[in-house]
């Protein structure tokens, strides 16, 4: 459908095998609320998004919203099958966004495709072409910034950051309904920031990937999460959605025939540029959509979160604490995972040992001789390659480990002397406290408005 219908009632035909189909969006104002429905050869799905109460559901910028969103939400259910085309109905669409799309599945899903052993270069996006027009009016307010939350350590340095000097900030949190993650939470109450919220219902369906034979893998979230943000801050009249995407999360975490794999893909700096260029044709330059982290490696963002003592013991980036199933959840770091070690690693030079070992409850990871070899593949030197794992780039890890093995309080820590010996001839950047990694790096897309002064200095 060319634009988001309202309480209307969706009878989708079933496409071809060889297709995946955009059936349509609905829009519940009532409900405040936002059904994309999709479907495949034998399956429909319906993934609904409820919003907070208020906004103009009939303003056309917050049509043009959920349009967008609507486009992105498709991929998880697209997985089902890796259909070769993607169908977009009578949903008209530009050829930008077509290859913005094409971009969005065979990069998004890259990780999808490596372990289920499937090509999607070929993967072809079809549908009406898009009369020429210009972007829907969209007139924000100043200062009022939307910041998705994760309660992680990049998420808590980007609200500590900007909501000093831009009082209008608030938290985005999105979460299933009636089922609010604690390691949010509490992070979330340290703030002292108003919440915004989104309640995302995936379709049930999803969830029987074995019973019904469907392809299973990682989609990328942070987009989905991305797009939703983006709908209320529109409704909202905010002027920003702000995210905390390091410099690192554009590195592959391999390659394979030629093609980059990265599970990190959506929160990267293309699919950043390439979102933020559909938003653009979307809404105009009203609305900016952003990582305040981007020129920032993970060691930056670590030795700030050092500093922001009143966190230490509220965070929580353990995937244990974000388990579908409430049963399952922990509530404390594992202290076995990818991320208790990355976290633990790239803290480790900033923090003392006892405040360390305190975050993870008397089970940190390092003073574990059971985790060397999560270790050794964060730094590059394990048999396994980078873990598919929102954690930082190799040389990063080195360098983090490097620093910490310096450290006074860490002449015990075995993990750490080992990992020493074995990097301390070939890592440079370690040299004068690894500086080289505290500076910025790459490109980004921060407005003036929202730059930090470093780098409004460094552009001039």
């Amino acid at each position: 459908m060319g634009t988001p219908g309202r309480r209307a009632t969706l009878t989708p035909v079933m496409p071809p095998p060889d297709q995946f189909h955009y059936d349509g969006v609905v829009i519940d104002p009532a409900a405040s609320a936002v059904t994309c429905t999709y479907s495949t050869a034998d399956h429909t799905f319906a993934e609904r998004f409820t919003f907070g109460a208020g906004g103009d559901w009939d303003d056309p910028a917050v049509r043009a919203a959920v349009r967008v969103l609507f486009l992105v939400a498709g991929v998880s259910y697209y997985k089902t099958t890796a259909a070769p085309v993607i169908d977009l109905g009578d949903l008209p669409t530009t050829a930008a966004e077509r290859s913005f799309l094409t971009g969005y599945y065979v990069h998004g899903l890259a990780e999808f495709a490596y372990r289920n052993g499937i090509a999607l270069h070929g993967v072809a996006v079809t549908g009406p072409e898009a009369a020429p027009a210009a972007p829907v009016p969209y007139e924000p307010e100043p200062g009022r910034p939307l910041i998705p939350f994760g309660g992680g350590i990049d998420s808590i340095v980007t609200v500590e950051s900007l909501s000093g000097d831009h009082p209008g900030a608030a938290l985005c949190v999105v979460h299933p309904p009636g089922n609010r993650f604690a390691a949010i939470e509490d992070a979330a109450a340290l703030t002292g920031l108003p919440v915004t919220r989104i309640v995302r219902e995936i379709d049930p369906l999803v969830r029987r990937s074995g019973e019904l034979g469907f392809l299973n893998g990682h989609v990328p979230v942070t987009a989905i999460i991305t797009a939703a943000a983006v709908v209320a801050a529109v409704l909202a009249r905010r002027d920003a959605v702000v995210l905390s995407n390091e410099w690192s999360a554009s590195v592959p975490t391999l390659v394979a025939e030629g093609h980059p794999v990265n599970h990190q893909w959506s929160k990267g700096e293309e699919f950043e540029r390439g979102f933020g260029e559909v938003i653009d044709g979307a809404l105009g330059p009203g609305l900016s959509v952003f990582s305040y982290l981007r020129p920032r490696t993970e060691l930056w963002v670590a030795q700030r979160f050092a500093r922001l003592t009143g966190y230490h013991r509220a965070f929580r980036s353990c995937n244990r604490a974000f388990h579908q199933d409430p049963a399952q959840r922990l509530d404390h770091w594992c202290g076995r995972c990818d991320k208790c070690c990355f976290i633990n690693l790239v803290l480790a030079p900033y923090m003392d040992r006892s405040d360390l070992a305190a975050v993870f409850a008397g089970d940190e990871p390092l003073e574990n001789p059971a985790n060397e070899e999560r270790f050794r593949a964060l730094v590059g030197l394990g048999d396994d390659s980078k873990p598919f794992e929102c954690v930082g780039d190799s040389d990063e890890c080195r360098v983090a480990a490097l620093l910490a093995a310096r450290r006074e309080d860490r002449a015990g820590t075995v993990v750490l002397r080992r990992l020493y010996d074995e990097l301390a001839a070939s890592t440079p950047a370690a040299g004068a406290g690894g500086a080289a990694l505290l500076e910025p790096r790459g490109p980004h897309h921060i407005p003036d408005r929202y730059a930090p002064a470093d780098l409004l200095v460094r552009a001039r």
